[in-house]
């Protein structure tokens, strides 16, 4: 038998409704977000990797939480190299709203892909998407009209941040930077955000290793730098006697001195120590008796 012909079975007009009526729910009800697209600037061909990504965009969306109660996932976990945090998510978004506020600006982006990040200004917290369903109401009158996507913490691995807002932008100050005090030349200061570059070969065309410039203080020319990589894949670090150029004004200056910045590491492992030191009793040198 066929289904009943005095039925409609979703109408256009009750599907305009219907997806009417979630988008109004999801804006009284949800939260904004910063939607990143991820855009893959050296991929590994052998493994499909990227090798270096980069996020220069954040467009706002506003999405609905599932998880009421809080964040779920493993919650925090005590490892022997630190605190992982592993909150997780669920959250929906409206396909029509997605189209409006990122599609529209983005040629080759049309759903959420897994992979790109979302900043969640409301706990400061950036969370990566690991798996987007776009089945789920499954054809309610006959559509489809959310994308319901689950997220994870985000673990910054290098990547490059350059969407104008700070809170985001300043994540790369957690990874690893290196300080490099510069020979005193009278060259002009340097701007943040900018790269320089050290031709390891003496030649534009050779491989280079490059970096960019998070911090400079130029009363003691110190120059911290991040996002370190060689153009051709060999490992290469700043040496002293090295001569870096600025790739924007230009200006030349040679390394005097080179530190790796420990102290974002130090002070992760304080906070560490500190909270540690009231869950176990560290006192007990051998729990199991002295050894003589």
């Amino acid at each position: 038998m066929a289904l009943n012909r005095y039925f409609k079975q979703g109408s256009r007009s009750e599907q305009n409704l219907y997806e009417d009526l979630i988008l109004e729910s999801i804006q009284i009800h949800g939260l904004d977000f910063q939607y990143l697209p991820r855009e893959v600037v050296e991929k590994d061909m052998v493994t499909g990797e990227d090798i270096i990504s980069r996020f220069d965009e954040a467009y706002t969306i506003e999405m609905y939480v599932e998880n009421i109660d809080g964040f779920d996932g493993e919650d925090d976990l005590y490892a022997k190299f630190g605190v992982e945090i592993r909150d997780a998510a669920t959250l929906v978004v409206a396909r029509r709203r997605f189209e409006q506020a990122v599609a529209t600006y983005e040629d080759d982006i049309d759903h959420p892909r897994e992979g790109d990040l979302l900043y969640f200004p409301f706990s400061n917290n950036i969370f990566e998407i690991s798996k987007v369903q776009d089945d789920q109401p499954f054809y309610q009158l006959r559509d489809l009209n959310v994308y319901k996507l689950r997220v994870e913490m985000y673990e910054y691995s290098g990547e490059d941040f350059d969407t104008g807002i700070d809170t985001i932008d300043d994540v790369e100050l957690f990874g690893y930077n290196q300080k490099l005090t510069l020979q005193d030349s009278g060259a002009p200061d340097w701007d943040v955000g900018e790269e320089v570059v050290y031709y390891a070969q003496d030649s534009e065309n050779g491989p280079t290793l490059t970096g960019e410039i998070t911090d400079w203080d130029g009363s003691t020319n110190v120059l911290t730098i991040s996002q370190i990589r060689s153009s051709d894949g060999v490992f290469r670090e700043f040496r002293s006697g090295d001569t870096i150029t600025s790739t924007e004004s230009n200006d030349t200056r040679t390394i005097s001195i080179v530190n790796d910045d420990l102290s974002v590491e130090d002070s992760f492992n304080s906070d560490y120590s500190d909270d540690i030191s009231g869950i176990f009793d560290t006192s007990i040198n051998n729990p199991f008796g002295n050894i003589s």
